[in-house]
């Protein structure tokens, strides 16, 4: 008997993955694909061949169904969501081939390019952004841009290998190019400010309006295409079947944790850390902590991005686990009961958790962190780890004071990423922002669920049935889910440590010329 369902594709930065949901959501099978970096190019430069999407997809779908049929499941798939790492620049000929490699969100070759915007624009343009890349590939590589007829993104290029056209989910399209939240499109005046600083600045290009090579936008539940004949046999599936918008994973994140509404916000902690808040307006101006992109269904997103996320606890973490545990087992799992038993204040000390630059909270040079205070009663393994992992729950505090100033609410935070897996060190992040934190039970489950949560949408969109992107989710909520309210004894101790980390982190030019001098 068959069993219908829902497909959700997620290409990520290492490799891809592909789930298969029935109608309630709950995952039947998955299936895995990997890839690589480019090699041999400079180490600033990141790039990928969309062609080795492609095999990885195949491949995944293959483990997948593999997996299906040994449960004896015969799937039908109903329609099919999309995610991929946001920020890319796939630039297609002509001909829709690929131009060479992707650039990806990692690249770092364009940090100028994404200033000049920012000022040119009068809107963050990180130089992650799609519109930066284009701009550096402009003034670097000619010969590709004025052969590019497309760009779009890794989901957005794997959308247009299943359907053959170039459509983008609005949150994906926001990371290209900013949005206008009055006509949920790209900003009209803002595109000609481009093309103008573009005629002005690279004088001889033959180079398209960027609105001609951008995708068209879609929003969740929008037409994002049905499966052609080629897109059909890559995936093994029958033509027609119906394609969501292809989002980023970002928004595919939060659509993954149920969240819609403002006043919620997305918290993901690994080795970056980002918060992403769904706001009831526009953010206004310039702060350099914060990007703007949208949700799914068009709202617009405020994200404080860390560099910097758990990899200095980590670090500190392995080291005295190893030489806690020596031989006898996992240094995480040694180390952690001591965290978790430290003090709150961290019995004085303090951190720094810099071990990469954080241009959000203007450090542009890592190799600074530290940790500060220490006595004979202090030094303790656990008094170390807990406070590497508060600095990055300050930093990220920090990076969210832009939101506070023009009142964007706060009121819960939903948990996921690797700390999930210890689910106690919650409590720390509520204490610090003093809002309840909630895991959900399917917190582990990446972005591939929200592309399949998208799909699902689109389904019902073409099935008539009504109601918008927020009740949609609403009626997904999932029992098991652990809360955390905040204890105001501890979050009064770490307003007063926020308040010295602030100050440590003004520092922070002092302390970084002190460490290089000869």
């Amino acid at each position: 008997m068959k069993t219908q369902g829902y497909l959700g594709i997620d290409i990520g930065t290492q490799g891809l993955s592909v789930i298969f949901t029935d109608d309630a959501m709950r995952i039947l099978a998955t299936g895995e694909g990997d890839y690589a970096m480019v090699p041999g190019l400079a180490t600033e430069c990141q790039e990928q061949l969309p062609s080795d999407w492609e095999r990885a997809l195949a491949a995944a779908m293959l483990g997948m169904r593999q997996r299906l049929a040994a449960a004896g499941v015969e799937p039908e798939v109903r329609s099919i969501g999309i995610s991929g790492q946001m920020h890319g620049e796939v630039l297609v000929d002509s001909s829709g081939v690929p131009i060479g490699a992707a650039r990806l969100w990692c690249d770092g070759r364009n940090e100028a390019e994404g200033h000049e915007l920012t000022e040119a624009l009068g809107t963050k343009v990180p130089k992650r952004m799609t519109s930066a890349r284009w701009l550096w590939t402009i003034r670097n590589q000619p010969e590709k841009a004025a052969r590019t007829v497309r760009i779009t993104t890794p989901a957005g290029w794997i959308a247009h290998v299943l359907t053959g056209g170039f459509t983008l989910g609005i949150g994906d399209a926001a990371g290209m190019f900013p949005i206008d939240q009055s006509t949920l499109d790209y900003d009209t005046k803002r595109l000609a400010d481009f093309d103008a600083l573009v005629a002005r600045s690279c004088k001889g290009a033959t180079i398209r309006p960027l609105r001609d090579l951008l995708p068209e936008v879609r929003r969740a539940g929008d037409d994002g295409g049905v499966l052609d004949a080629r897109g059909a046999a890559l995936l093994g599936l029958p033509q027609g079947v119906p394609v969501a918008p292809a989002e980023g994973d970002q928004p595919s994140a939060l659509a993954g944790s149920l969240i819609a509404a403002s006043g919620t916000v997305s918290m993901s902690f690994g080795t970056s850390v980002v918060a992403n808040s769904v706001g009831d307006r526009a953010f206004k101006g310039v702060d350099r902590a914060i990007d703007h992109f949208c949700a799914p269904d068009g709202k617009p997103i405020n994200m404080v991005w860390l560099r910097n996320g758990t990899t200095a606890m980590n670090t500190v973490v392995d080291m005295f686990g190893k030489a806690l545990g020596g031989d006898r087992g996992d240094a995480f799992a040694t180390m952690i009961p001591h965290l978790l038993a430290a003090p709150d204040d961290c019995g004085g000390l303090q951190a720094l958790s810099f071990m990469e630059d954080e241009p959000g909270a203007g450090v542009s040079h890592g190799g600074t962190a530290m940790v500060i205070g220490l006595n004979d009663r202090n030094a303790t393994p656990g008094n170390v780890a807990r406070a590497m992992l508060l600095a990055t729950i300050f930093n990220l505090r920090m990076g969210s004071e832009g939101l506070d100033a023009q009142g964007f609410p706060r009121k819960e935070i939903v948990l996921s990423g690797g700390i999930t897996k210890t689910p106690e060190l919650a409590q720390l992040v509520a204490d610090a922002f003093h809002v309840p934190v909630v895991i959900l039970a399917g917190a582990t489950e990446g972005t591939a669920w929200g592309a399949a949560l998208m799909a699902k949408f689109r389904d019902g969109k073409l099935a008539g049935k009504g109601g918008d992107w927020q009740t949609f989710l609403a009626g997904h909520a999932a029992d098991g889910a652990r809360r955390f309210e905040p204890r105001p004894s501890a979050s009064a101790t770490f307003d007063r440590m926020f308040a010295r980390h602030k100050k440590l982190v003004a520092l922070h030019g002092q302390l970084d010329a002190a460490v290089r001098v000869g």
